[in-house]
């Protein structure tokens, strides 16, 4: 059951956003600092300042923050942080990536931010994972619900990392559950401004599926995702939710939709394909690829909705065509 935590008043809360200058985070600094009275302090926190001054907002304190910073802690404490909203974390590596700096910010930044959490008596943390820590798997039930076990495959960093960082945040939640937690696990983001592996799935000039598989994709609008992040703080919530629009979307009908060539591939073609692909470095990925396709997490949003009183406004499909709209005009 999704749960109230007992606090100071909106006028004397103290919010910090990691991850401040990414997509979501922007728009749940945005909502709080145009609204009169919702907290008292609000902290934009990011390794990267904002890219643009139209992109700052009156009233908000912006810092330079790395989740992985021991001091961070202090960072809290000064600013008398009563609630963390941690989205820092890499969805999209760039070409200076590695797997173990998507480790040490995904995985040991969200430790440090939980540590630093405790050290500043911080009453709420609101972390976003993501439906991908269920992993990739054929045994997956249809849909996937909270009680539910991760299992984030080790071959998929970002399944892999979410998986271990929530499992750091449910031992927190046994040995300190004076941090209230409110955990949730988006499906497939999609917006205006979104760039992400999957929107990059989408827009090849053929979409490429895996024979056998309707690859259904559950979505969730970036401005809904927002919009639960804010709910959430308003209401000092707590708990574990999908969050995700109704139903879902097959590739081959995303590539109706796109009016592209749908090609579902045997998956010993594909995968061969793709392992020959990422050994002459002309993929980023390589046979791993093919369980990502295959076996796609679909996520129930009936806790969402019933417990904690979200119902996102659009469907999977709504989604979709929104998506579609605004990125192509039709």
């Amino acid at each position: 059951m999704s749960a109230t935590a007992e606090g100071s008043t909106a006028a004397t809360r103290s919010v910090l956003v990691t991850g401040a200058s990414g997509l979501v985070g922007r728009q749940v600094v945005a909502r709080l600092a145009a609204e009169p009275g919702a907290v008292g302090t609000l902290v934009a926190a990011d390794l990267h300042p904002p890219a643009a001054p139209e992109m700052l907002r009156e009233g908000v304190c912006y810092v330079t923050a790395d989740v992985r910073d021991p001091a961070l802690g202090k960072l809290f404490k000064d600013h008398r942080v009563d609630t963390v909203v941690h989205l820092a974390a890499i969805v999209t590596p760039g070409p200076g990536s590695s797997r173990q700096l998507e480790y040490e910010i995904d995985v040991l930044g969200t430790r440090n931010v939980v540590e630093a959490c405790l050290h500043a008596d911080v009453s709420q943390l609101i972390y976003t994972s993501s439906g991908a820590a269920y992993g990739f798997h054929a045994s997956n039930p249809v849909p996937l619900r909270e009680t539910d076990p991760l299992r984030g495959n080790k071959a998929f960093a970002y399944a892999w990392h979410k998986r271990l960082a929530e499992e750091e945040l449910a031992r927190h939640r046994e040995e300190h559950p004076a941090l209230a937690q409110l955990v949730l696990r988006p499906g497939t983001i999609l917006g205006a401004e979104v760039a992400s592996p999957i929107t990059a799935l989408f827009e090849r000039r053929v979409v490429v599926g895996v024979a056998g598989s309707d690859a259904p994709f559950v979505l969730i609008w970036d401005e809904d995702v927002a919009d639960c992040i804010v709910k959430g703080i308003r209401e000092r919530s707590t708990g574990v939710y999908n969050l995700a629009g109704d139903g879902s979307i097959e590739l081959r009908e995303i590539a109706r939709r796109l009016h592209r060539p749908y090609l579902p591939l045997p998956p010993t073609l594909l995968a061969a394909a793709l392992g020959t692909l990422h050994t002459l470095r002309l993929s980023a990925r390589g046979r791993e690829q093919v369980d990502f396709l295959r076996y796609r997490p679909v996520l129930s949003n009936e806790k969402l909705k019933n417990e904690f009183g979200f119902t996102p406004r659009y469907t999977s499909e709504e989604c979709f065509e929104r998506y579609c709209l605004l990125r192509y005009g039709a």
